[in-house]
């Protein structure tokens, strides 16, 4: 098999794996509460990535660390996974998954929104016009098939929703920055995450109640929505030819999405839960166009 071929196959899995997720999300809220649910997914992908560096010899990392490296783990850890999977589970408690999974997948114009007071760049007419398409798009989502209302059913679960998407956008940001290996970079970034979850669990939950559906939820949370699913995609994008042919493909997730949700859940789909979804799609590739237009000149 030749590698773009590889490449493919790997996205493909991963792309599947992390359709499930909001499915995972749901079942696992249903057992156990958010704090809870970080805790058992964190701390097996923490294992997970332990056990990655294990077998492939790398662990001697630790020994080239700078201090700046700690403090600059510790900050992403805090935005990702603490912040973002607090914000999120949160939400997802609070909303049908087929609400919360497209709202947080606005983060690449939460992205381009961000980039302008952190990064210095300009906002142009395309990323403009992009803005206002997903954002019709999320209140399409948000109406929860009752558009003519003109409200959100939900608002504060729409806004923990939006605002988990701010959070993994900064995270992105930040993590831009950081060109330290990626595997060993996300160990250290979890390991610290670890210790807040760990605290903030200790203090405002009570880990004795966990029981097994919720721990097996966790598990594979921490495994397909964390862990090896991250490794499968760094693998795919290393066998690509042209990173974009396989970047392109994550826009097929929330799709997925939707149809294990349908079927794992039974929720029944909401038309303008499709609608707002293509339009956020719509508005992330115009968002795209630009880029590569960009590039080209």
């Amino acid at each position: 098999m030749k590698n773009q071929s590889k490449a493919y196959l790997f996205a493909g899995i991963t792309i599947i794996f992390w359709a499930t997720s909001a499915s995972a999300f749901k079942i696992g809220l249903l057992h156990v509460d958010y704090l809870q649910l970080l805790f058992i997914a964190n701390s097996t992908a923490v294992l997970f990535l332990f056990a990655v560096l294990l077998f492939q010899k790398r662990l001697t990392f630790f020994r080239k660390i700078e201090k700046r490296h700690y403090s600059h783990s510790a900050i992403l850890g805090f935005l990702n996974p603490f912040l973002y999977y607090v914000v999120l589970f949160i939400a997802y408690s609070m909303l049908p998954a087929q609400v919360a999974q497209p709202l947080n997948f606005v983060w690449p114009l939460m992205l381009v929104l961000l980039s302008v007071p952190i990064l210095k760049q300009k906002l142009r007419i395309r990323s403009f016009i992009a803005l206002i398409i997903s954002f019709i798009g999320v209140f399409f989502i948000s109406s929860e098939g009752n558009i003519l209302n003109l409200r959100f059913s939900n608002p504060l679960g729409v806004s923990l929703a939006l605002s988990s998407s701010i959070v993994w956008a900064l995270y992105w940001l930040f993590n831009m920055k950081d060109q330290r290996e990626e595997v060993s970079k996300l160990f250290l970034n979890f390991l610290f995450a670890l210790v807040l979850i760990s605290i903030t669990t200790l203090l405002f939950s009570d880990l004795n109640t966990i029981n097994i559906k919720g721990l097996l939820a966790g598990i594979y949370i921490g495994l397909f929505e964390m862990g090896i699913t991250f490794v499968i995609w760094l693998k795919a994008l290393k066998l690509s030819g042209r990173t974009d042919k396989i970047g392109n493909l994550i826009y097929l997730t929330p799709f997925f999405s939707l149809l294990f949700i349908h079927l794992i859940l039974g929720e029944k789909i909401y038309i303008t839960t499709f609608i707002g979804l293509i339009l956020i799609v719509t508005g992330i590739f115009t968002q795209q166009i630009k880029k590569v237009s960009h590039e080209k000149n």
